[in-house]
């Protein structure tokens, strides 16, 4: 699969196009709690695309 790097961060900050995700956005809120090697699910408007954790900086 493909690899994407995302920074979660405020709502003020939050850039999608540049990887930058508010922690209040669905996949801000579905990747905070969770460790390396999770896969969490999100739904987005084509429908539900998942993530493996990979690594957390």
């Amino acid at each position: 699969g493909e690899s994407e790097t995302f920074h979660i961060v405020g709502s003020a900050e939050a850039n999608p196009a540049s990887g930058k995700v508010s922690h209040e956005s669905p996949l801000g809120r579905s990747l905070l709690g969770h460790r390396v090697g999770d896969t969490v699910a999100v739904e987005a408007p084509g429908g539900e695309i998942a993530f493996r954790i990979t690594a957390i900086q």
